[in-house]
């Protein structure tokens, strides 16, 4: 079943698992979320729920906001987020979702908004190459250089790489594990990294990952040829040794 919340990223601890060993992990505030707005197959053509979280002064919503929110009583809510969920249209405006919806065990897909850096060259918002330093370089050493284009095309090419905005864009980090829930501090432990900084906001979701547990299969042969040169000294590889 597929399962969603809003969260909040603490920031990155360790713990120790059963064999002793260290695993990074996340912390993240997850919940409680409201239900403020819910859609059916009948009136939008799709079902799905809309969720609230962080609970924010009236003063600092926007009247359309504060309008929405009022008609579902959720009270003043910073962030609105909508999901398609299987049981969407079971559940109801009003009703709260907390950590406890996830168990330790379940893959995840984690969606933030990653850190900015800034305006950065080519070199480090790309991994581009620097040119020489001898020869008479000159100061143009981090530069871009020549984009390659000639009288045909006389332009450059969508998609080339070059400085600008690094950072700030959303990223989905997928197929995590929950290593542990606790729904009294309202709090969902991940293996691993995930976008974004400490108090960003993220999305948690099922995978959409297909985990499929494959059984190892020993091959037999029944051709004594194709057996092993341990099994069958006979074999032109087991003569020559």
């Amino acid at each position: 079943m597929k399962k969603a919340i809003i969260g909040k990223k603490v920031g990155m601890t360790q713990i120790f698992d059963e064999q002793g060993k260290v695993v990074p992990v996340t912390v993240i505030e997850a919940g409680p979320c409201k239900v403020v707005q819910k859609k059916t197959e009948d009136k939008e053509g799709y079902a799905s729920v809309q969720l609230g979280f962080d609970e924010v002064p009236e003063r600092k919503l926007t009247k359309p906001e504060k309008g929405h929110l009022d008609k579902a009583e959720a009270g003043a809510l910073r962030v609105l987020h909508e999901f398609r969920l299987d049981n969407a249209a079971e559940m109801n405006v009003g009703d709260v979702i907390k950590a406890d919806a996830f168990q330790a065990g379940d893959k995840v897909d984690v969606t933030g908004i990653s850190k900015g850096k800034g305006y950065a060259g080519v070199i480090k918002r790309w991994g581009a190459q620097r040119t020489p330093t001898t020869h008479g370089g000159g100061p143009v050493h981090r530069h871009a250089g020549s984009m390659g284009s000639s009288t045909d095309p006389s332009r450059i090419l969508p998609g080339k790489i070059g400085a600008g905005h690094m950072g700030a864009e959303q990223v989905t980090v997928q197929n995590l594990d929950v290593v542990k829930v606790d729904s009294e501090l309202n709090m969902i432990v991940i293996r691993g990294a995930i976008p974004g900084p400490k108090g960003g906001v993220v999305f948690i979701r099922n995978t959409v990952k297909n985990n499929v547990v494959k059984k190892a299969q020993v091959a037999t042969s029944v051709n004594p040829q194709k057996a092993s040169a341990r099994t069958n000294p006979q074999k032109a590889s087991a003569r020559t040794r």
